[in-house]
């Protein structure tokens, strides 16, 4: 832990639907912006990260990208953690980093799951896991099952649809100021509640967008970072954590941020209090309100009190997904981990938009992987100005 890794590079694809372009057509363009983001060739690439590429499922992922992509590297990995999964990447290179591994990691996402017609939320899916032979054969889904982690929170601790639809209207006016966000037009915590039920207590706007696109990061070692003439943001700290059934002993009111939080800052060194900006996965906004409450930015049961009267916005007490995350701007291959640690990277840059910059030191980025209501993985990682550790 005694060398600084650093983020040189972050690049969002701006497209929200691109049915002209393969998945790896996507890679690549990512891959290509985030290298040109930090000024560094290709050449300098000896480490590379992805996951989830759903026309590539059981095809050896990282192999068959890497390839496409020309990389000569040293050391991949494709850990899938579902939505954490890139939060979880940019870990995982740190440490390959200080394991001396390899010295300049390229991380990329890409997907179409809006072009293809993917039914992310809603839809029924095959029979994969021996899980599934008990669960989805009674007709669940992910929105059902965070339906039912939002009902069970609001049965034990008295939280409202107001309360969660607080989430959707911070993100919205966010997104307002997002040239490429899916939905701009601001709505209010009304409007959410009036839009149609999914999946009781959920409503249409308590639901993320489905897009196309993906994202790139490129986190480096001090010695790499020393030949750039590039702002970086320090990779200060790093958590995981699986949390499932645990043998029928589940609560899906708390989630894995838990300890992925608690781990993350530690190593840091750091706590809730000195958090600037948060991104946080936003598949629902039940997915927001549990981590908020689990990350220690308020006691459990607290949430929805937290989130009233507009203290997710970019001037209230926690300000979250400036760029209107998940729930309005963007949400690409169902990975949205990546763009989390893009608009914290953004933040701690400056490079947001003037009307949602925060005056920010110490980011978080957390994600979440699954289903809350089952089995998920959860992932925080804990950003920093550079020179601020």
């Amino acid at each position: 832990m005694s060398e600084s890794v650093y983020i040189a590079g972050a690049f969002e694809h701006p497209t929200r639907e691109a049915p002209n372009k393969s998945t790896m057509q996507l890679h690549a363009d990512v891959a290509a912006g985030a290298l040109e983001d930090a000024g560094v060739p290709k050449e300098a690439v000896d480490g590379y990260f992805t996951a989830g590429v759903p026309e590539m499922e059981h095809s050896l992922t990282p192999l068959m990208a890497a390839d496409y992509l020309g990389l000569d590297v040293a050391y991949a990995d494709s850990t899938d953690y579902g939505g954490s999964s890139y939060i979880s990447h940019v870990g995982h290179a740190a440490s390959a980093i200080r394991d001396g591994k390899c010295d300049v990691a390229l991380i990329t996402l890409a997907g179409r799951p809006r072009s293809r017609g993917q039914a992310t939320g809603s839809g029924v899916r095959k029979l994969r896991t021996v899980q599934d032979s008990y669960e989805r054969i009674y007709g669940t889904t992910n929105v059902t099952m965070y339906g039912m982690a939002a009902r069970r929170h609001m049965e034990e601790y008295g939280t409202t649809s107001e309360q969660l639809a607080e989430i959707r209207a911070a993100a919205s006016h966010h997104a307002q100021y997002n040239e490429h966000a899916m939905y701009r037009d601001p709505v209010s915590v009304e409007d959410v509640v009036e839009s149609p039920v999914v999946a009781d207590p959920l409503h249409l706007l308590d639901c993320c967008v489905i897009s196309d696109g993906g994202g790139a990061l490129l986190v480096i070692s001090e010695d790499a970072r020393s030949e750039l003439d590039r702002e970086c943001v320090e990779v200060l700290g790093h958590g995981e954590a699986p949390k499932h059934h645990d043998a029928g002993r589940i609560d899906i009111t708390t989630t894995g941020a838990v300890e992925s939080g608690e781990r993350a800052f530690t190593e840091a060194g750091l706590g809730p209090e000195h958090v600037d900006y948060a991104s946080i996965y936003d598949s629902f906004t039940i997915t927001v309100l549990e981590a908020i409450e689990d990350l220690g930015f308020c006691k459990k049961g607290y949430g929805g009190t937290f989130v009233a009267d507009g203290a997710l916005r970019a001037d209230g007490e926690l300000p979250f997904n400036t760029d209107g995350g998940g729930l309005c701007s963007n949400h690409p291959g169902n990975r949205g981990g990546m763009t989390k640690v893009i608009e914290a990277v953004r933040q701690l840059r400056g490079e947001t938009s003037p009307e949602v910059q925060v005056d920010a030191d110490i980011a978080l980025a957390h994600g979440t992987g699954g289903s809350i209501a089952t089995r998920h993985g959860a992932a925080t990682v804990i950003l920093g100005t550079e020179g601020i550790s």
